[in-house]
């Protein structure tokens, strides 16, 4: 968690300055669209954040702010300068939230706590009637119990024995039994009198009772353990916890941070073991020492034969702490390296791909075998520096998808589901930098899925499905891509809805006819919600949105399968790197095309019969085709014979057809100016070996761009004649 609020505190300043430009750029152009969706964005993004590493305070806040927002840009307040100044003063407010949550705040806690109260009294002034919308409830805390049908199972286990001297120091056993009863209810009591002497030895001013309690009650070990602190010295006290709460240890034992903790300390830290009973343990371990007895009893077994924790806690600590020192080992042979040094590597090892490649084209120019022998071998050696220096830039995408076993038990309890997390895949490794980008739509992704997608328990049981529901995460490798899936078992999508709401955005005409995929395409939109009422989760319609977004920018792709009534799948597609990838050079029009090595399944040459078409004959198959002359307009005539490469991308095939082949290459990905993010088909450029820059294609685009091609030629037969 210390982690992730790190990494929140930095992303949520630079969120904040995006918010204060935005805002500035508002007052000049109020009409603005974009500017108002990315205002929203960024305060969508902050709560959303704050709410993850528990910053109740930020989060709050945001949730306010985010609701005149959301008023703003449905229109239903205008926006004024008075507004914008609010919006700025809020701004504001946010920077010194945050930054009292890094603990760098100038100003005291009263102060905060004043300006917050009079910020909410203006926003008020905005919300319908003038009143502050209802604020997120802080997550409780606290270890949960399990209920149990089983008698006894959930009672905490109180043996306790009085030494003889209580009742000469004025206390009474009944009063603390009689105060027990006030934490909870006593299900059971036995009276142990085995000590008992015979009456004629009796003396009446000696204790010689002890009891064995079953006690129902939901406190903590702790408060059962300071009714007796009084007589802590004189009995012999042992409390067992339920059953039932067990579990619960071990799943504190699992989640505790790993510092290095001795075993007693990990059983006080989840609250197995109180400070009291661990001293007593450890006196006990230190008696024999003191003698230099040669067997000595570890502290576990000591606390077991004092029947204060149950052996399987002992075990799982144990377990714990074995993982923690084999872990610090590992670390140990592992050197932290900045980011920037890394990016700095990969930079130079690209510029060795690219004058790499030109020795090799100048030992083959010049005919000279010993020379085109070194470059080869000089080739292979760059392809395996290439390999290794993108390999120190992986991490697990696990790292991400554990983070969300929080988020989701946090929304299960604000929205009344049950909703189990299934990973799989956590093993599966890509760039540092695609997974510090990929986070925030993921973290979108779950929350609709869990607020839109998955149905209240007894609406589940009603349509014959499990109570319980399921969110999946995979992840995958499949051809030099990493494919992400969301998936949940809920009630699908609504395809009527969707269509409906962006009829009346004036997304689409009344009149369109859209396929289901197309349909469901535009909850992408900007502002399209289908949500009957706005969270704290979802419903104004940001996510999504942002998902696109993030995923453009990484030359990614998003699709969509549901169905209704069973489920929504969310597939997304990413590149392994975005620094370097093997390519295949491809020429048209006397220009250099670049395709990814990893898209290529064959090429083949191009039939002459087919040259007109925009498909063609493959193995008896139909297959669309692209022709690079034509979608780029390029000059010049075409040549006689024409090369087909055929190319697929999630499960779709397309030729692309060219005029001739060059063979493979390493490319070093360049990205593309802003002028040019217009473009369809192209994903960046690279230099090769002769200095001439060639377009890298974005084969999703291309497949995209030939399915729309068989599509028309399918609703108008008339057109495969022409």
């Amino acid at each position: 968690m210390d982690e992730l609020k790190q990494v929140f505190l930095q992303e949520s300043n630079e969120q904040l300055d995006a918010l204060e430009t935005l805002l500035l750029e508002l007052e000049n152009r109020p009409d603005d669209e974009t500017t108002l969706n990315g205002i929203f964005r960024a305060a969508h993004t902050i709560k959303g954040a704050a709410g993850m590493v528990e910053c109740a305070a930020v989060e709050s806040f945001a949730h306010v702010v985010e609701n005149v927002l959301d008023r703003l840009r449905n229109h239903e307040i205008a926006v004024t300068t008075e507004l914008a100044a609010l919006m700025l003063g809020c701004t504001d407010h946010l920077r010194v939230l945050v930054a009292n949550e890094a603990g760098v705040a100038q100003v005291t806690i009263e102060w905060i706590e004043a300006q917050g109260a009079r910020l909410l009294a203006e926003l008020g002034q905005y919300g319908p009637g003038g009143q502050v919308f209802a604020t997120p409830k802080a997550a409780e805390a606290g270890v949960e119990r399990i209920p149990s049908n089983r008698s006894g199972h959930n009672c905490w286990h109180i043996s306790v024995r009085f030494g003889p001297d209580v009742l000469r120091q004025g206390m009474d056993p009944e009063n603390f039994l009689r105060f027990l009863e006030t934490l909870g209810h006593i299900q059971h009591m036995e009276t142990l009198t085995d000590i008992m002497p015979p009456v004629a030895e009796m003396d009446p001013e000696l204790c010689y009772l002890g009891f064995e309690i079953s006690l129902e009650s939901s406190v903590d070990k702790q408060a059962i353990e300071d009714i007796f602190a009084f007589v802590r010295d004189e009995c012999r006290l042992a409390i067992l916890p339920p059953n039932s709460k067990v579990a619960d240890y071990l799943e504190l034992i699992e989640s505790l941070p790993e510092d290095t903790l001795r075993l007693g300390e990990i059983l006080v830290r989840v609250g197995a073991l109180t400070a009291d009973e661990l001293a007593e343990g450890l006196r006990t371990q230190a008696i024999p020492a003191a003698a230099e007895q040669p067997d000595v009893l570890q502290i576990g077994e000591i606390l077991v034969a004092q029947q204060v924790v149950q052996p399987e806690l002992v075990a799982a600590a144990v377990a714990k702490q074995t993982q923690v020192s084999e872990k610090k080992a590992q670390d140990a042979k592992l050197i932290r390296v900045p980011a920037d040094k890394l990016d700095h590597l990969i930079n130079l090892v690209g510029e060795l791909v690219i004058a790499g490649a030109a020795t090799s084209l100048l030992a083959h120019t010049r005919r000279d075998g010993e020379l085109i022998e070194s470059s080869s071998l000089l080739s292979r050696l760059v392809e395996e520096i290439r390999d290794a220096s993108l390999q120190l830039r992986t991490v697990q995408i696990g790292e991400t998808f554990n983070r969300f076993h929080r988020l989701v038990r946090d929304a299960c309890k604000d929205l009344g589901k049950d909703v189990q997390l299934v990973i799989n895949g956590g093993e599966t490794e890509l760039d540092k930098s695609i997974v510090e980008k990929i986070g925030d739509p993921l973290m979108h992704l779950v929350r609709n899925s869990l607020d839109h997608g998955i149905e209240l328990p007894a609406v589940r049981e009603a349509a014959g499905k499990n109570p319980r529901g399921t969110l999946t995460l995979n992840a995958c490798h499949d051809a030099g891509n990493i494919v992400i899936e969301v998936i949940d078992d809920g009630a699908g999508l609504n395809r009527d809805r969707i269509l409906a709401k962006a009829i009346e955005r004036g997304l689409v005409d009344a009149e369109a006819h859209l396929s289901d995929r197309e349909i469901f395409d535009l909850i992408f939109a900007p502002g399209l919600s289908t949500a009957e009422q706005v969270t704290n989760l979802s419903g104004r319609g940001v996510g999504m949105d942002v998902v696109r977004r993030n995923l453009q920018a990484l030359r990614g792709t998003i699709n969509v399968d549901s169905h209704s009534g069973q489920g929504t799948r969310l597939t997304l597609r990413l590149p392994l790197t975005l620094a370097i990838i093997d390519g295949f050079l491809v020429v048209s029009g006397n220009r250099s095309y670049v395709i990814p090595l990893d898209a290529v399944v064959e090429c083949i040459e191009r039939p002459e019969s087919e040259h007109n078409r925009n498909y063609f004959n493959l193995r008896g198959q139909v297959l669309p085709a692209v022709c690079l002359r034509e979608s780029f307009s390029l000059p010049g005539e075409r040549p006689a014979r024409e090369s087909v490469v055929v190319v697929q991308y999630a499960g779709q095939r397309a030729g692309i057809v060219v005029d001739r082949l060059a063979g493979e290459l390493q490319a070093v990905i360049k990205p593309l100016g802003a002028i040019f993010r217009h473009l369809q088909g192209i994903g960046g450029s690279t230099i090769l070996g002769s200095g001439e820059v060639a377009l890298i294609l974005d084969i999703s685009a291309l497949i995209k761009i030939s399915g729309q091609a068989e599509q028309r030629l399918i609703a108008r037969p008339e057109l495969r004649n022409a």
